[in-house]
């Protein structure tokens, strides 16, 4: 189990009690300020307990929902426009609007981890506001994808968050032309 350093203050009492332990090796210090009762953890558990607010978005969730089979470089997380930069290397931080941060979010068990990542719908919508912005073959093979899932998708639910996004009008046309 992963713990913050908040967390392991309130388990051991003082910061001397949690250095003892890392030396017994009951705890291990995983990153600064991220501790572990296991030698191994993995990087999505360490990223979901750093960045808790974060939300898995793009290539990660298209990932980790099965839309592809191309695993991402980097992770890709959705923050409010407002959050603090994100320094790590391994993480694409994705700035977005205060009102639709939890629109079409789910929490999700990958490799016995649960994560936060958009929903299919919410990435449906995502995938075609970005497409621009990724490479074409990429953005074909998530859509045949999408086409094979097509009755497993909430249409009323892409309706309702392509109404409360940005390019509604192009979000819209686009599924009609492309993926129903």
């Amino acid at each position: 189990m992963i713990f913050s350093y908040a967390e392991c203050i309130k388990k051991y009492g003082t910061d001397y009690r949690i250095k003892k332990a890392i030396q017994e090796g009951k705890l291990y210090k995983m990153e600064p300020g991220i501790y572990s009762d296991s030698r191994c953890e993995s990087d999505t558990a360490v990223i979901e307990k750093k960045y808790p607010h974060a939300v898995f978005t793009l290539n990660s969730a298209f990932y980790y929902q099965g839309l592809t089979d191309t695993i991402p470089l980097y992770y890709y997380l959705a923050t409010d426009k407002n959050a603090s930069k994100i320094v790590d290397k391994s993480v694409k931080q994705i700035f977005d609007n205060n009102n639709s941060l939890d629109i079409g979010v789910e929490i999700i068990n990958y490799c016995g981890d649960d994560i936060r990542v958009f929903s299919k719908e919410r990435l449906l919508i995502e995938l075609i506001r970005k497409k621009n912005k990724m490479p074409f073959d990429y953005y074909k093979e998530i859509l045949r994808n999408y086409r094979k899932i097509i009755y497993e998708l909430d249409f009323q639910l892409v309706e309702e968050y392509a109404e409360k996004l940005p390019k509604t009008n192009l979000v819209m046309k686009t599924i009609q032309l492309e993926v129903l």
